[in-house]
Order: C-alpha cells, then sequence, then structure tokens
C-alpha cells in the first residue's frame, strides 16, 4: 500500500512538468521556424530579383547600342528597365518580383576605346518585405557583361 501511495504522489509532481515541457520546447521550435521562414523567404524573393537582373544586363548586352556616349538613349534604357522587371522589353503589367518597378533598375555602360565595352546592370533601393523585417537592396544584385551587340552610335 505504502509503494502505490508513494507512486501517486511522484506521478502528481510530474504532472505539470510535461505542460511546462511542452511551453518552452513550442517556443524554441516556433523562434526557429519563424527565422527559417524568414531567410527562406527573403532568399527566394533575392534570388528572384537576381534572375531579373541577369536577364536584364543579358539582353543589354547584345541589343544594339545608339548612343555615342555613354549615356544610353532612353529607348535602349526603357528596353532594358522592362526587361528586368516584366521579362519583356516592352514592357508589361504584372512584375516578375513583387513591388519591383523600372525606377529601381540602374543601367551603366562603360567605353573602351569609344565604343561600349561593358553593360552593367543594377538594382537600388528595392525593399524586400519579408515577414518580420524589411532589406533593401542597394546597388544589389548587381551584373556585368561584356558588350557584345552591334555599335549603332558612333555613326
Amino acid at each position: 500500500m505504502k509503494l502505490y501511495a508513494h507512486l501517486s504522489r511522484a506521478r502528481r509532481r510530474r504532472a505539470g512538468s510535461s505542460m511546462i515541457e511542452f511551453a518552452l520546447g513550442a517556443g524554441v521550435l516556433l523562434a526557429v521556424f519563424s527565422g527559417t521562414f524568414q531567410f527562406g523567404y527573403t532568399f527566394y524573393q533575392y534570388n528572384n530579383l537576381a534572375n531579373a537582373v541577369n536577364a536584364g544586363a543579358h539582353f543589354a548586352a547584345l541589343r544594339p547600342y545608339d548612343s555615342a556616349t555613354e549615356t544610353p538613349t532612353t529607348a535602349f534604357k526603357t528596353a532594358v528597365q522592362n526587361m528586368v522587371v516584366y521579362g519583356a522589353p516592352g514592357g508589361g503589367s504584372k512584375p516578375l518580383v513583387p513591388g519591383l518597378s523600372t525606377s529601381h533598375v540602374t543601367l551603366a555602360v562603360d567605353f573602351d576605346k569609344g565604343v561600349p565595352a561593358t553593360v552593367t546592370v543594377a538594382v537600388n533601393g528595392y525593399v524586400i518585405n519579408a515577414v518580420f523585417g524589411k532589406i533593401t537592396c542597394n546597388n544589389k544584385p548587381k551584373v556585368t557583361y561584356a558588350y557584345q551587340g552591334v555599335y549603332a552610335g558612333g555613326f
């Protein structure tokens, strides 16, 4: 009889400990899962942004360049910006990356010996709205390609 009474008291003392262990464990797991989601979503958005910038830089490297200076013409710049934002040089209605606009896309053309040598496309001022914070992309992602298109600006 005494043995059973002792076991019964021991069970009653431990009855609330499983609830406390669950609460502590769930809090830690919730923080880990939230952090993983935050990182994963941010990485996903940045990867989409990097792919869009890469496509725009590749497009700019092959498109005929029609300016005699390092300042591209409005038509060239707009086509490259549209390629980054919408995936088409003519533009579109829905951006590839939510919240991205043509004003976030910068284009730089570097000349060497009077002809275009490289084109660089980057994103400035774009904010990735992750669930628990915001990350601002300044000059990132940035892609540079050697210019391989037809230079029509010097003639």
